[in-house]
């Protein structure tokens, strides 16, 4: 086992960053997206010193920009209806998502589950926002991302 701080890396919800990441977060959004030029411009934005940036910007990321593998799996937990299928499709296609495999299971007492394995290099949204739209759904129970890499 490697000792803390020694390359390993750790999956961690955004609620259990400090206040300083997740400023230091936004500052790289602001100049990713162009809406600040340089660095003492975005940390000013946020309310964040520059040296609490430089101290985290090579450490902190977001899922996605190091999830080179743009290969998803998801599981759903849905009420079966008519047509419901076919609105989870509707959502993958309009987030330009891939579908690369599907399975339903035979609906028992009014549930069924879906496995889906994705391929989203053409996503342009974030995982988290494709996360809510296929949880929209007034039939859907549950989306879990169960997996993310590569075939």
């Amino acid at each position: 086992m490697n000792p803390l701080g020694k390359g390993q890396f750790y999956l961690v919800r955004e609620d259990v960053l400090t206040e300083s990441m997740q400023k230091m977060l936004e500052a790289k959004r602001l100049l990713a997206s162009g809406e600040e030029r340089t660095i003492q411009e975005a940390t000013k934005r946020v309310g964040l010193s520059r040296s609490a940036y430089y101290k985290y910007r090579d450490t902190v990321f977001p899922f996605e920009s190091i999830a080179r593998e743009r290969i998803l799996t998801i599981f759903i937990q849905l009420e079966d209806r008519q047509g419901s299928l076919a609105t989870i499709l509707q959502i993958i296609s309009d987030a330009r998502c891939n579908v690369l495999t599907i399975h339903q299971t035979i609906p028992v007492q009014g549930r069924a589950n879906i496995t889906l394995s994705l391929d989203v290099t053409d996503m342009p949204i974030k995982l988290d926002e494709f996360m809510h739209r296929m949880k929209a759904p007034s039939f859907i129970d549950s989306v879990h991302l169960v997996s993310s890499g590569a075939l």
